[in-house]
């Protein structure tokens, strides 16, 4: 969105907190966004002051800076928090990036936006509806996965050979990106694979660590079966290495969240598991409105994508799931293309759909 806005506004500055992709472009973060990267009920709660703290320190800035628009993306718990208390005491037109979950659970969300945010980005083509009907103006944009590069079948095959894949399945293992998760997802995933490396002989894993947990993962996977390729995102080519992983990958067995979308992009079939803690799962699992969490499956429509979630996360179901998959991947390779097409994929960057709508709603475009 940024480049996209440089390209239609030049001139355009930003001001704000993001993390090493936006300063690049331009901006100079107020503090470290990791800060307020949290999820989850209980890890918000146990930083609530610290947040507190920032999304004053935060609303206080965006009204002595008097921008032309704020933009909060994604982080709900923080960036609506800071809209609402800008729209309290200052004009300043408010955008908000990611539309917040409300068709999943916690409905009354989009109602309490409309109080202080004028418009809505959406990411996924069945979001505006729900944010029209409370009063905002919303835009679907498009999903920036559907841009994202992608490793060919020479890379794919390059990876195999690079590290002694033979004929037995390659699994990509995702146990997320927080430590909480980590923590709570490695043992199963463990488990899982070791069950399937019994029926399936040859079997042989790869683990893109995520940079903020690079060393638990490390420590981790040290005793995984399937002797774990791990690709450290802190060393040179990480990048690459990840993006050959994804293509040369049979199956992926992934952390619930937008990695779906990822493996998607990459033509990779998955399954989901994820326990986000008993109290987690107490309330959310009482609130949730949908029969699925997995991208995939919502927007293609489809519910080719098995998930194991909360109490459901363990190994047994998880590993006959990922032999399921590898035996007959074809519903999924259809369904991951279906969603593709609907993301976006062949048209107008998602970055520049989304500029365009920021400044066709403060009339400038």
């Amino acid at each position: 969105m940024m480049e996209g806005l440089a390209t239609l506004a030049p001139g355009v500055a930003f001001e704000g907190i993001g993390g090493p992709e936006m300063t690049a472009r331009g901006l100079e973060s107020r503090f470290p966004m990791e800060e307020i990267s949290v999820m989850g009920v209980v890890e918000i709660l146990a930083r609530y002051r610290a947040l507190k703290r920032r999304i004053a320190e935060t609303a206080e800035a965006v009204v002595a800076a008097r921008p032309d628009v704020l933009i909060t993306i994604d982080l709900p718990e923080f960036s609506l928090r800071v809209a609402e208390r800008v729209k309290a005491r200052a004009d300043i037109r408010t955008v908000h990036y990611v539309a917040p979950t409300v068709w999943a659970w916690r409905p009354k969300r989009a109602e309490r936006m409309a109080a202080h945010v004028d418009q809505v980005l959406a990411l996924l083509p069945f979001e505006p509806p729900y944010m029209e009907a409370a009063g905002m103006r919303c835009d679907f944009v498009g999903h920036p996965v559907v841009t994202a590069p992608q490793a060919d079948a020479d890379a794919a095959a390059a990876f195999r050979a690079r590290h002694g894949v033979g004929a037995g399945p390659l699994v990509l293992a995702l146990p997320g990106s927080r430590r909480s998760e980590v923590a709570r997802l490695t043992p199963v995933f463990r488990a899982a694979l070791a069950q399937l490396a019994e029926a399936r002989p040859g079997l042989r894993v790869v683990v893109p660590a995520a940079h903020d947990v690079a060393g638990e993962v490390a420590a981790a996977v040290a005793d995984w079966p399937g002797a774990p390729v791990l690709i450290d995102p802190r060393e040179p080519g990480a990048a690459a290495e990840k993006r050959a992983a994804f293509a040369a990958a049979d199956v992926a067995l992934a952390a619930s969240g937008t990695v779906s979308l990822e493996l998607a992009a990459a033509g990779t079939p998955m399954v989901i598991a994820y326990d986000g803690g008993w109290i987690s799962h107490q309330i959310i699992g009482r609130m949730l409105r949908v029969d699925t969490v997995t991208l995939v499956n919502l927007v293609s429509g489809t519910r080719t994508v098995p998930e194991f979630l909360g109490r459901d996360c363990r190994p047994g179901p998880i590993a006959a799931a990922l032999g399921e998959v590898l035996d007959a991947p074809g519903p999924q390779h259809e369904a991951m293309a279906e969603t593709m097409a609907r993301l976006g994929a062949g048209g107008d960057p998602p970055g520049l759909r989304a500029a365009r709508a920021v400044l066709e709603g403060l009339g400038r475009a």
